[in-house]
């Protein structure tokens, strides 16, 4: 394990496993109306509450460190949409991203209308750079060795159900 830490109760593996278990369990939550869609977009609407600051903090980080301060953040809020069902976006743009007529930075909560539960997303999220020359510069990657993983995960027991998952199957 890294640095002494058990993979359980790290709050990668902790969202993982409240993932499965609504999947195994039908629910999304810990309340007694989360069975329906209803309960579950009020669920949604609060994660979005709660999310939001983090969500403008880390695209002002990059629009400080990357951008020199000459981005945008924009913040859509819950809305209805045909696509999404339910979706709230928070975007970084620029410039220069302007010009090149692309997408700009950007987090997605969505809760589609045909999902047992909410989401999140980027524009492009596929790849990610890897440029590492020194230990330090190793352990620095593992944030996102770990969202590339629970990524990973996710999308698996997506192709095939959360039967895949051993502790989801027990009730951890």
């Amino acid at each position: 394990m890294i640095e002494d830490r058990q993979a359980v109760g790290t709050p990668h593996i902790e969202a993982l496993k409240r993932h499965f278990a609504d999947l195994r369990d039908g629910t999304h939550g810990t309340d007694g109306d989360t069975v329906s869609r209803a309960g579950k977009e009020r669920h949604f609407r609060r994660a979005v509450e709660l999310l939001h600051p983090y969500a403008v903090g880390v695209l002002e980080e990059f629009d400080a460190a990357l951008l020199d301060g000459g981005g945008k953040v924009e913040a859509s809020g819950v809305r209805r949409t045909p696509e999404a069902g339910l979706a709230a976006v928070w975007t970084l743009s620029w410039a220069g991203q302007r010009e090149a007529d692309i997408a700009p930075i950007t987090l997605m909560a969505h809760y589609g209308r045909s999902f047992h539960h909410p989401h999140l997303r980027g524009a492009t999220v596929h790849e990610w750079p890897l440029n590492v020359f020194t230990p330090e510069q190793a352990a620095a990657e593992v944030p996102v060795l770990r969202a590339i993983a629970t990524a990973d995960l996710h999308n698996l027991v997506f192709q095939r159900d959360y039967r895949i998952v051993p502790a989801t199957v027990r009730g951890d």
